[in-house]
């Protein structure tokens, strides 16, 4: 396929990509009909739908600075403040659409760091880099494919560098040199919609050192190549999806973003998608401004979902006749509160961003990380408190089964009713969506994704100007150095 446009163009596409995918030890033929797939590429294929609503052209698509073309914004390299601040507004809006993780960003910011880097190296090292990343870009955004960003590696023993781990292929890394590219070997973990994406853009998980240069490697592989595995993760409740519609919660869109790991057999990658190959002293460089871009993310997707709880749980309490009571306007003030505190971090390190020497616009990194270190906090406690309103039912409730069971249906129906005019299935309904959304994976991605909490507090030692501040405290305090 030319170009993917439509929905149906989304999903035509990964039928004719073939790639090798496993699910609970079985070998998937078709991801676009397996039930623990569909919710993910639905997700996923809201990127392409927006883009086609004439309310959301101005945010869901871009013109590209490379052929002046109109592209999808998911393929766009940011060349302004305007377009950062639109990034995290597309984000919010899409996940207003789903509810869930729709995957695209992933690979999104992928791009934008490659981009910037591989200008950097061809600076210093006179490489060839740029121009070929340049030629790559094209080719997405020409065809509109989704690009998976795989950044992380398995890692091994982590008291030890790549180089010295008993097992490289813990590390993604280059296993032979030839006169037209590269064979790799390794792994990428939690590989978020890699299951439903085109291409794999490889990056270096770490800063490495002169003896790690076969693991600072960076280049872009077809998902379908020859060599390439796909396992994919287990999720929480994720038997839902092939017994029950209402169970699910969130039956079109799911849970998360669906995470694989990515295998690596041997796989040839030729020169023109190579993009570093042995620059070690770019890897740490390539991977904090990916962080960065990835993190500046999380107001908004996080945002845009936990505007959803709210609205779940205010229909929650309206169904079960709490909603005028004063300590469930106060939880749920603070429920908006905590998702507004965590948009208003995404919009504010996308209005600080700079421009890098590449030309393409990069968001503050040290409130970007603040942003994401909120994420790790307040989205936990807009779950706790989305737990506290709905009530311990959450926990508690029948199997959509037994609602629909011709003898003891109508118990449920009976016994689970809230306020009169409303029906029991509704309540069940809404009650499974605030379940689903504030448990489990949902939780664990909030924490994790983008880099654990400790990786903020990293950045934080690394931007926050202690010295600039030890100073100011000095000169108020009247101590001479």
């Amino acid at each position: 396929m030319d170009r993917i446009v439509t929905k149906e163009d989304y999903l035509q596409s990964l039928r004719e990509q073939k790639h090798l995918v496993y699910y609970a030890g079985e070998k998937v033929e078709d991801v676009t009909t397996h039930p623990a797939f569909k919710p993910h590429i639905n997700c996923a294929a809201m990127t392409y739908e927006m883009a086609l609503k004439a309310e959301f052209e101005d945010l869901a698509t871009a013109t590209s600075h490379l052929t002046g073309q109109k592209i999808n914004r998911f393929t766009h390299i940011h060349q302004s403040v305007e377009d950062l601040i639109k990034k995290v507004q597309l984000l919010r809006a899409i996940a207003h659409e789903t509810g869930s993780c729709f995957q695209r960003c992933v690979g999104w910011d992928a791009l934008n760091a490659t981009y910037m880097t591989t200008y950097e190296i061809d600076e210093k090292h006179g490489t060839d880099y740029h121009r070929r990343f340049c030629e790559y870009l094209k080719y997405i955004q020409g065809s509109n494919k989704m690009v998976v960003g795989g950044m992380t590696d398995t890692k091994g023993d982590r008291s030890l560098p790549p180089s010295k781990q008993p097992d490289p292929d813990v590390f993604t890394h280059v296993v032979e040199h030839r006169a037209d590219g590269i064979v790799i070997r390794g792994n990428k973990a939690h590989q978020t919609g890699a299951v439903n994406s085109h291409e794999v853009l490889i990056m270096p998980t770490q800063a490495m050192r002169p003896e790690d240069k076969d693991f600072a490697v960076a280049c872009a592989v077809p998902l379908g190549a020859p060599g390439v595995t796909q396992i994919f993760g287990r999720q929480t409740n994720d038997e839902r999806r092939l017994t029950s519609e209402m169970d699910i919660g969130n039956p079109e869109f799911g849970l998360v973003g669906g995470e694989s790991l990515l295998i690596f057999e041997d796989v040839f990658v030729p020169n023109e998608r190579v993009f570093m190959c042995g620059e070690v002293e770019f890897s740490g460089i390539l991977v904090e401004r990916f962080a960065t871009l990835h993190r500046q993310n999380y107001g908004g997707c996080k945002g845009g979902v936990s505007d959803v709880i709210v609205g779940a749980c205010a229909l929650a309490t309206e169904m079960q006749g709490t909603a005028g009571a004063g300590h469930i306007k106060e939880k749920l003030a603070e429920m908006m509160h905590l998702t507004e505190t965590l948009y208003s971090g995404s919009i504010a390190c996308s209005a600080m961003g700079q421009r890098t020497a590449s030309g393409a616009f990069y968001p503050d990194p040290l409130l970007a990380n603040c942003t994401k270190h909120n994420v790790t906090r307040h989205v936990y406690e807009i779950a706790r408190l989305a737990h506290d309103v709905a009530g311990g039912i959450l926990a508690t409730m029948p199997f959509e089964k037994d609602l629909r069971h011709p003898q003891i249906g109508k118990y449920v129906e009976k016994y689970l009713a809230g306020v009169q005019g409303v029906s029991t299935e509704n309540r069940l309904r809404i009650l499974r969506l605030i379940e689903n959304m504030t448990g489990g994976t949902a939780l664990v991605e909030s924490m994790h994704g983008a880099g654990s909490p400790q990786t903020q507090k990293v950045m934080y030692g690394r931007y926050g100007k202690l010295d600039m501040k030890k100073k100011m405290a000095k000169n108020l305090a009247r101590i001479a150095d």
